[in-house]
């Protein structure tokens, strides 16, 4: 049996689809209740990955892919 997991950003309860090191999206500007994973539903993760977009494509760079 599955744990259905809700989405860490305050104020909202959607069902999670994704989840991350809670350091990681707390740096890209979201506010996340403590824990070491963050669990996030489909439009705060489209949301992080907006924000870390440029932060993404540097580290990229520096692997020369």
């Amino acid at each position: 049996m599955v744990k259905k997991r809700t989405c860490n950003i305050d104020a909202c309860g959607r069902e999670a689809v994704r989840s991350l090191a809670s350091d990681r999206v707390e740096r890209s500007g979201l506010k996340v209740e403590g824990e070491k994973r963050a669990y996030l539903c489909k439009q705060h993760y489209k949301e992080f990955k907006k924000r870390t977009k440029k932060d993404r494509k540097i580290e990229r760079l520096k692997w020369g892919i």
